[in-house]
């Protein structure tokens, strides 16, 4: 979704078009549940975060500036909300009751699974942004508050991981 029309559905949604606001949704869903699930590793937990970003979208439209990059907006929320989020788990969960994710896929796995098989949680992070909301390296490292040249060079470095996971694979 191009920037423009970003601004225009939450300019929209702003001024209380409930159509809009599902057009939102639809159009932005996709993107917002691949960067949340970089931090939750689950789809209960991904879910449950993304009715929640909506729900601070819907409430917290007011704070947005028309013009402004409605992208940074949308997933500063979504960011906001999963740290929010995980720092809370953090203190309720105590550490030997972490459940441990089994690293054996069978049969043909999902993106998402190779992503969180072979990268870090940032560099799922980087991709995700990159492929699924088109965003710049210098906009990520906006983003995440680091030179665009460790952006660039995560990047490159993570597709190259994916690679060599993908033709081993297939070997």
């Amino acid at each position: 979704m191009h920037s423009k029309e970003l601004d225009a559905l939450l300019t929209r949604v702003s001024k209380g078009d409930n159509v809009a606001f599902g057009e939102l949704y639809e159009k932005t869903r996709r993107g917002v549940y691949a960067f949340l699930y970089t931090y939750f590793h689950n789809a209960a937990d991904t879910e449950d975060a993304m009715q929640s970003v909506y729900l601070r979208v819907k409430r917290g439209i007011g704070s947005y500036r028309q013009g402004s990059n409605g992208r940074a907006w949308l997933l500063q929320i979504a960011k906001n909300l999963a740290y929010n989020e995980l720092k809370k788990r953090s203190r309720e969960i105590p550490t030997d009751e972490i459940e441990i994710r089994s690293e054996n896929y069978e049969g043909s796995a999902s993106v998402r699974e190779i992503m969180e098989k072979v990268l870090t949680e940032e560099e799922q992070r980087i991709v995700a942004l990159h492929v699924f909301w088109e965003y710049k390296h210098r906009e990520i490292a906006e983003i995440m508050g680091c030179p665009t040249g460790t952006v660039t060079s995560k990047y490159k470095r993570s597709v190259e991981k994916l690679k060599k996971y993908l033709k081993e694979e297939t070997l």
